[in-house]
């Protein structure tokens, strides 16, 4: 089974070195904190199609760690992390990649029930500056996000959650 491609909204704000993700699911919170904290299943969905992701840690509650790489074409790239907060409905987490360690940008996702198993995902990126986050968005960021986002559409429309 197929489902139909969805966009997500990114937004810088215009004076904060803020970047905010909106997108909506066919998916229950539960399904989303699910694909969002089981390490097997992330891995299966995060990022562009043209990348292998490999969970090195992940301890999804508040004070654990994670870290991960992504494979694309022979090289390496690693990203890590601590988590915040994990509740029921929202995940709070820092996010860092290797390659520029100053870079580290701190992390909301809030799941919004919006009734008949669907949620809305809110996600705010916080940055070091403003020059941060535009190089974030200059790097072809939206990519990765929409087409991970359309792999999680379809685990949860192959019952994998």
């Amino acid at each position: 089974m197929t489902t139909q491609q969805r966009e997500a909204t990114i937004e810088a704000h215009p004076t904060l070195p803020l970047i905010t993700i909106t997108r909506d699911f066919d998916a229950t919170v539960d399904q989303l904190m699910r694909a969002h904290t089981d390490p097997e299943l992330y891995a299966r969905w995060v990022g562009p199609d043209v990348i292998e992701t490999r969970i090195l840690e992940w301890d999804a509650r508040r004070g654990g760690a994670w870290s991960f790489i992504n494979l694309h074409e022979g090289q390496e790239f690693r990203f890590f992390g601590s988590f915040h907060d994990v509740g029921a409905d929202r995940i709070v987490q820092t996010f860092t990649f290797e390659g520029m360690p100053e870079h580290v940008s701190l992390e909301t996702l809030r799941f919004e029930d919006l009734g008949d198993g669907r949620t809305r995902l809110h996600a705010q990126s916080l940055v070091d500056s403003i020059e941060g986050r535009d190089a974030w968005l200059r790097s072809g960021m939206e990519v990765g996000v929409n087409e991970g986002y359309a792999k999680l559409d379809q685990l949860v429309a192959d019952g994998a959650l």
